[in-house]
């Protein structure tokens, strides 16, 4: 699956050849895997008991030893030759392990008696996190040379996961020793294992998205709550198509709205984002059909024809005017080309060659004729754009004053058509310069929603005149719908 962000590097732990004494039956399973050979572990790597038990039984036929993910243990030679002989492939740790994490798990520590540094449960459950003690099933993991061979612990994965459960305990309950997941990427995949072994989270820019997708294939809220917070702080103007993409794919609703309203505030600058002309077709219909596009139309449009050269290139087609149209389907319907100024189109869209002669000649009669001809675009001027701010006066003279005691003034208004309040104008003190603090809110009157709120201050300087006071954005007022304007001074 396509991720749109790229894994970090990925550190390869190599997975030791069994000693001397097992020679013979590696070699008649080589093509189980490849066995790397390696120096044998020191002894003054082992504790002092251990060392002992090393020395008495390193010369033993019926007792062995493994080094396995980089740990040593004994076992008995009858019961782990069916595992020796698949344990060529190799094991692997997310490049965003710790370094602690990494040695861990990477150099030759000894396994005996471990239990006995770990005093919680979290401890050793994050001891055994990618580790072959224990281990009863191995996934294989990713594809080609990407591809790892990842030890896990049922239970552990059972309890976090239900998807899991249900894979090694439900009614169609695989007996495999080894799954495989080539739709995983490793990284993503260890990112899973971390949390559910330990609760940690580490994820990063370039493995957030793949660990969401993981994180929802196998059924872990918590941690897909986590990657989408990561996403929310790390949303700029830059990646917020590329973003809005993911989110839109992944089903993440409340990301697409973030990704939106931040495309809506600062939209050239995301436009000119690299990300932009790799958004999808449907994305990109979507956003041309937004109303409070930041942007003058014969820009939008530019960037449009940037998207569709894009997309005749990952089409393998030549970027023909036709082609160019081709590609770009519905979405050229959505350019609202009526709110071009007449020079605007002249020079831009009318040469473009994406629109046919007709078409053309109608929007020239539009631009300079009444009453004006049906064109088949949209005329509804997008938010803010149009250079123009209505003011409406509630009151037409003043005659009395009145004190304000820390409650809010409020009116209740309805308009008949949709528009977007950019502010208030508010009374000041009639006793000279004074500064307030206000807090601004637009609410839904039925459901007392806040649709638009601001905390700022506006200084007054005596006169009977009204002060703009304006919110960070404009706040959309649907028609026929009761709304509540409200400001309280202090």
């Amino acid at each position: 699956m396509a991720t749109g962000s790229s894994t970090s590097d990925i550190y390869n732990s190599t997975v030791s050849r069994l000693n001397n004494i097992r020679m013979e039956e590696n070699a008649q399973n080589q093509n189980a895997g490849q066995f790397l050979s390696h120096d044998t572990v020191p002894q003054n790597m082992l504790p002092s008991n251990a060392q002992n038990n090393h020395q008495s039984h390193q010369h033993s036929s019926g007792l062995e030893r493994e080094e396995m993910s980089g740990n040593a243990s004994y076992a008995h030679s009858s019961r782990r030759q069916s595992s020796n002989s698949s344990a060529g492939s190799s094991l692997a740790s997310s490049s965003q392990s710790s370094t602690s994490t990494q040695s861990h798990h990477s150099n030759s520590h000894p396994v005996y008696n471990w239990q006995a540094t770990k005093t919680t449960v979290k401890e050793r459950f994050a001891f055994m996190f990618n580790n072959e003690i224990l281990c009863d099933v191995h996934f294989i993991v990713g594809r080609d040379i990407q591809q790892q061979r990842i030890p896990a612990h049922k239970f552990v994965l059972s309890v976090g996961s239900a998807v899991f459960d249900a894979m090694f305990n439900g009614t169609l309950a695989t007996r495999a020793d080894e799954i495989e997941l080539p739709d995983v990427e490793p990284a993503a995949f260890l990112a899973l294992l971390r949390f559910l072994y330990s609760d940690e989270v580490q994820i990063g820019p370039e493995t957030v998205m793949t660990t969401l997708y993981t994180a929802k294939k196998y059924a872990v809220p918590a941690l897909e709550k986590h990657c989408v917070d990561f996403l929310k702080s790390n949303l700029g103007s830059d990646n917020a198509f590329m973003l809005l993409t993911q989110a839109r794919l992944f089903d993440e609703p409340q990301l697409a709205a973030l990704c939106l309203e931040m495309i809506d505030k600062s939209t050239t600058e995301a436009l000119a984002a690299d990300g932009f002309t790799d958004i999808d077709l449907d994305t990109l219909s979507a956003v041309l059909e937004r109303d409070t596009l930041r942007i003058r139309e014969a820009k939008l449009f530019q960037a449009v024809v940037r998207w569709s050269e894009a997309e005749c290139s990952r089409q393998q087609l030549p970027a023909t005017p036709e082609n160019k149209r081709s590609v770009l389907g519905r979405a050229l319907s959505l350019v609202r080309f009526p709110l071009m100024s007449v020079e605007e189109f002249a020079v831009g869209a009318a040469q473009s060659g994406l629109l046919s002669d007709r078409e053309v000649v109608s929007l020239f009669l539009y631009f300079t004729v009444n009453p004006k001809p049906a064109v088949g675009f949209l005329e509804v001027p997008r938010c803010c754009m149009t250079g123009k701010e209505q003011t409406v006066n509630r009151f037409q003279q003043i005659e009395s004053r009145w004190g304000y005691s820390g409650t809010s003034d409020r009116i209740r208004f309805i308009v008949d058509r949709r528009i977007f309040v950019v502010g208030f104008g508010l009374y000041g003190s009639i006793h000279g310069p004074t500064e307030y603090h206000v807090n601004l809110q637009v609410i839904h009157t039925a459901s007392g929603k806040v649709c638009g709120s601001n905390d700022t201050s506006f200084s007054c300087d005596g006169s009977n005149y009204t002060f703009r006071v304006m919110f960070k954005e404009p706040v959309e007022i649907h028609p026929n719908t009761s709304y509540t304007a409200s400001a309280t001074l202090k």
